[in-house]
């Protein structure tokens, strides 16, 4: 009776610090380090400098806090929660308890967090061949009081997690919302993708579907956009169409406008879309061509989007090269014939930014060689472009002057993934990813680039 007694003792205090670990407000000791690089000489901050797993939101998406002093972040520190770091101080503090899934909503206006998640006691669907396809679950939208929680996390009085966290709503089963979250700019509506069945209910039934398209076999439609409301909880079917959404993000200076993506994992017929919240107003965002391989599209101002064109395919010798689908090797992605003609720099190619209202599209620059410009972003300002390449350098762009500069590298070819940089909302530094500071050469970690004060000083007509 006695081992019993002790076992069951030892087994609650085992899942008593689990809890405690678990728990938001939890902080952390600053990993804070300023390192040289050794290629181009700037100074960067790596927030984050140990192999815990750690990666940047989305460039689709904010990254800082409302007062400019916090980045969210996903990290492996706890397991499947969100994480802040404090940019002056290093500190890290867990922001999210329960779990999230698809992307973190970081508010612009108010120090509040967005995110979905599964209903507590909810497990992920497992695919089992035998039972056939996972039964469709429901997903909470959570918001996050950042501003008390860390409060009350510097303080050392944190409370129970319902404290901070409020649950917007729940979305209905037979929905399967799930995917890309993204925070309207009113903040005050979030959308995310549907399921198949949702969006085939709302397209006129003589829709004709897209099938697949490329090696990886996907972009098939249909599929659909539908929002909650954060105060109210009320949810609305926005848009649907007859291909695979990818990527959603919204206009943070302009409610109501969207900007969402075909998916194929490589090439799109037609990859950037926008639509207005009333579901009216749905067109290509770039009208593309097939020789055109568009990718990355980022919302950077109030009229803007930036995206890629890629040049990152090799000019076939003969036209019997491109029929043999001859290989490319290396890591470098979109490299096999079935992507078609599209990706060479036969055309132009570059970092492009295209103007919501006029619909001009502009080249900011391009890399003289190698891939090409790859994932961007730009200051709200219209200032700056930036972006990195299948390499893991990082450009900078003065869309004044066209002047483009290799502002950091080293980053790591092996890394788990690419630097996706974001400008700051105030135009004066870029958030990576890297691996530079990895002893295994592939876990990531949160790094400030600065602008160089040479080019913030600089004065235009």
């Amino acid at each position: 009776m006695k081992t019993y007694v002790t076992l069951a003792f030892l087994s609650c205090a085992v899942l008593l610090t689990d809890a405690a670990q678990a728990q938001i407000g939890r902080r952390f000791p600053s990993e804070r380090k300023v390192v040289k690089d050794p290629v181009t000489g700037t100074m960067l901050t790596f927030l984050t400098s140990t192999p815990a797993g750690d990666s940047k939101i989305y460039p689709t998406h904010n990254q800082w806090t409302s007062d400019g002093q916090w980045l969210i972040f996903r990290s492996g520190r706890v397991e499947g929660e969100a994480m802040a770091v404090n940019e002056k101080t290093g500190d890290m503090v867990q922001v999210s308890e329960g779990g999230y899934t698809g992307m973190l909503n970081v508010a612009r206006n108010a120090m509040k967090l967005y995110f979905m998640r599964r209903p507590p006691g909810k497990s992920a669907p497992t695919k089992d061949a035998a039972a056939g396809p996972p039964a469709p679950t429901s997903l909470q939208i959570v918001e996050v009081d950042l501003a008390k929680l860390f409060a009350d996390s510097q303080a050392g009085k944190v409370k129970s997690a319902k404290t901070y966290q409020r649950v917007c709503g729940t979305t209905p089963a037979a929905i399967q919302a799930g995917g890309d979250m993204a925070l309207d700019g009113d903040e005050a509506w979030a959308y995310f993708r549907v399921g198949k069945e949702e969006a085939a209910r709302h397209l006129p039934p003589e829709t004709k579907l897209e099938p697949n398209f490329g090696p990886r076999n996907m972009g098939a439609g249909p599929s659909g956009i539908a929002a909650m409301n954060i105060k109210t909880g009320a949810i609305k079917h926005v848009v649907s169409v007859p291909f695979q959404i990818g990527h959603i993000q919204t206009n943070p200076w302009v409610p109501g406008e969207l900007v969402f993506c075909w998916e194929t994992g490589g090439k799109s017929p037609q990859r950037t879309w926008t639509v207005l919240a009333d579901g009216t107003g749905l067109r290509p965002l770039y009208p593309e061509s097939e020789y055109e391989w568009v990718t990355h599209e980022a919302i950077i101002s109030k009229d803007e989007t930036a995206m890629a064109i890629m040049g990152h395919r090799k000019i076939p010798a003969a036209a019997t090269e491109v029929a043999a689908g001859t290989p490319v090797s290396g890591a470098n992605p979109g490299q096999e014939a079935a992507w078609g003609p599209s990706g060479t720099r036969e055309k132009p190619t570059g970092l492009a930014i295209v103007n919501f209202r006029t619909r001009e599209v502009v080249i900011a620059g391009q890399t003289p060689s190698g891939s090409g410009l790859w994932h961007v972003s730009g200051s709200p300002d219209g200032r700056w472009a930036v972006g990195d390449d299948f390499a893991r350098n990082v450009y900078l762009i003065d869309r004044h002057t066209r002047e483009m500069l290799l502002l950091s590298a080293g980053h790591k070819q092996t890394a788990a993934d690419h630097p996706h940089p974001t400008m700051s909302p105030d135009g004066t530094k870029i958030e990576i990813q890297s691996a530079m500071l990895s002893d295994d050469n592939k876990s990531m970690n949160i790094c400030i680039i600065p602008v160089p004060e040479e080019w913030l000083k600089r004065q235009y007509k």
